[in-house]
């Protein structure tokens, strides 16, 4: 069976390379035609010897997920559906903007935490994504914006926020990462890639020190009763846990500061008294929130704060010297929005909502 170079990093691409009796540099000479110049023709390596891209030809290949559908948003969103196999498909949303463009990638084929305000959950959760599952999106939407062509600011910046809990799919993940930051592969900085989890507070610590990259927690709740109800991974992992560890990581981290995610439900999370116990909750960590406007998806019970209460919460924490934006909806009509992305997945969890909340489904700690 022909190996997926699109599985290895740098590290792991030079060693595969070693066992096939070939010098590391050559490793490099792949790496950069497969991920600069989103090569996956072997022949069309011009840079190597011939007898090494016939054994390419016959022992290896470059093969991303397929692109099922690819659609666009009136407000210039681009959702893109990629076929994982076994009857799965996960999704990634490519955002533009002025200054940069984002894109937003998936590390599961569903998802266990099961949130209660995210579409993702209701799906079950399937598999962890491959390395080349998760670099492959980015490989392929690279190619088809035309980016390996001219543009490489087109996407500028990558951020796991997609389909699934990043730092539950560890060693993938963090391989993935290394492949975006590697000059001979995508060389994002460190400050423009972003993983965004719901709180798996060891895992937090082992991306420190493995892999730092800039963080965003969905938080989302002042404290442990109503998170619990929201995040149930809280139950395993409580504020006080989490919070520890996010100081922890800034000790590391290429900014100062961790993004924490709120989403804004109507009455349930976004009054000022909740507003004033974050800033309890939060005191002493250097952080920023993102106030997210909940995205409504069938069966979901919640609603959406009215914007002069989202104002309200954000005036709260501004006045107490904290960085407060609300995000800007993007590619609502086509549920390319933050806690719309569903994709396609065959729920091997075979559990109740209440046992998807069990990590021990991931191997954790």
């Amino acid at each position: 069976m022909a190996v997926n170079l699109l599985d290895f990093d740098a590290a792991g691409l030079a060693a595969r390379f070693v066992e096939w009796g070939e010098k590391p540099f050559r490793a490099r000479q792949v790496l950069r035609w497969m991920h600069r110049s989103g090569q996956d023709d072997f022949g069309a390596m011009t840079d190597i010897a011939g007898s090494l891209r016939e054994k390419l030809g016959a022992e290896a290949e470059i093969k991303p997920p397929a692109i099922v559908s690819d659609r666009f948003s009136d407000d210039g969103a681009r959702k893109f559906l990629f076929d994982v196999g076994g009857g799965n498909a996960v999704e990634s949303v490519f955002i533009p903007e002025d200054e940069r463009g984002t894109l937003c990638v998936s590390t599961q084929a569903g998802c266990a935490l099961d949130c209660a305000f995210c579409s993702t959950g209701r799906q079950g959760f399937n598999r962890n994504l491959s390395v080349a599952e998760i670099i492959g999106q980015l490989w392929q939407v690279k190619r088809v914006l035309g980016a390996c062509s001219g543009d490489e600011r087109m996407i500028s910046n990558v951020v796991l926020m997609g389909m699934g809990e990043p730092l539950a799919n560890f060693d993938h993940l963090v391989a993935a990462l290394r492949l975006m930051l590697d000059d001979n592969a995508y060389g994002l900085s460190r400050r423009r890639v972003t993983v965004s989890t719901a709180g798996l507070a060891p895992m937090i610590d082992r991306l420190r020190d493995e892999c730092p990259v800039a963080l965003a927690v969905s938080l989302h709740a002042p404290d442990d009763a109503l998170r619990d109800r929201l995040v149930p991974i809280n139950r395993k992992y409580p504020l006080r846990e989490l919070i520890a560890a996010c100081r922890r990581y800034l000790e590391k981290a290429p900014r100062d500061f961790v993004t924490f995610a709120y989403v804004m439900l109507d009455g349930v999370n976004d009054s000022e008294d909740h507003a004033r116990r974050l800033l309890r909750l939060t005191s002493g960590i250097p952080c920023k929130f993102n106030l997210i406007p909940f995205n409504p998806f069938p069966a979901s019970s919640f609603r959406r704060s009215p914007p002069a209460r989202v104002r309200n919460f954000a005036e709260i924490l501004a006045s107490a010297g904290i960085v407060a934006t609300t995000r800007k909806t993007r590619g609502q009509d086509i549920d390319a929005a933050c806690g719309q992305l569903a994709g396609r997945v065959r729920d091997r969890s075979r559990c109740s909502r209440q046992a998807a909340m069990s990590v021990r489904e991931m191997r954790l700690p």
